[in-house]
């Protein structure tokens, strides 16, 4: 199969992030364990940023972390997705939590910003979905400036059904949400990565590199940085 057709191939299989889909994520994203943990998550990544530092999240969904960022400090918040019912969908919640965050619809594999505009770019929950990974990677390390960071959280592929379990039970969900949240983890695995091939897509990128480690029960943390010569 030619690379163009597989690409092509693989979009099928990943859930189409419209409509109604998009809508029950953003439901099932929003319960009082899930929203504590965007704030914790919020309150380490915006560690050690200056006031009107810029910031970048990939594939922010419906805006959960990114309102959570911008509620952070003076912060500029700008969310790129490829789901124009989740760039909707974020836009309303910044809205209605009166804080200033932009939110554009886009690709990652061709970001449209000039290089050397954030300062910190962060990804959730979405890097499996990438179809050219080095490239995505390639493309969070031109639009950083030198000295900033990125950060990538995300499944891990060799997650066990007991883990998804627990880490489900923790979001708070109904009982069928719950139900329907395990199946889909368990799906997404097949497509998710181990921390070793994380560190070889590093390696291979233009960040030369990166730290990998265990995140939760069932997660990777992903953590690069651009060096401030060179």
């Amino acid at each position: 199969m030619a690379t163009n057709e597989l690409r092509t191939s693989r979009r099928k299989l990943l859930p189409e992030m419209e409509g109604a889909t998009a809508r029950w994520y953003d439901r099932n994203r929003g319960s009082a364990s899930q929203l504590a943990e965007y704030r914790r998550q919020a309150a380490r990544l915006a560690e050690g940023l200056p006031a009107g530092a810029t910031v970048l999240e990939v594939a922010p969904g419906p805006g959960y972390l990114a309102v959570e960022l911008a509620r952070r400090g003076p912060f500029r918040v700008t969310g790129l997705d490829v789901s124009r019912t989740f760039v909707e969908l974020a836009g309303e919640r910044a809205r209605r939590a009166g804080v200033d965050v932009t939110f554009r619809h886009g690709d990652v594999h061709e970001l449209p910003f000039g290089a050397d505009t954030f300062d910190l770019v962060v990804c959730q929950a979405a890097f499996k979905n990438f179809t050219r990974p080095v490239r995505a990677l390639d493309e969070m390390h031109r639009v950083l400036r030198p000295g900033g960071r990125a950060v990538i959280h995300d499944l891990r592929a060799d997650v066990s059904r007991e883990e998804i379990r627990r880490e489900v039970a923790r979001m708070g969900l109904g009982a069928l949400s719950a139900f329907w949240t395990r199946a889909a983890l368990r799906m997404l695995r097949r497509r998710a990565i181990t921390g070793d091939r994380f560190a070889r897509l590093a390696a291979e990128c233009a960040f030369g590199g990166g730290e990998v480690d265990r995140d939760g029960l069932v997660g990777l943390e992903v953590r690069l940085h651009k060096p401030l010569t060179g």
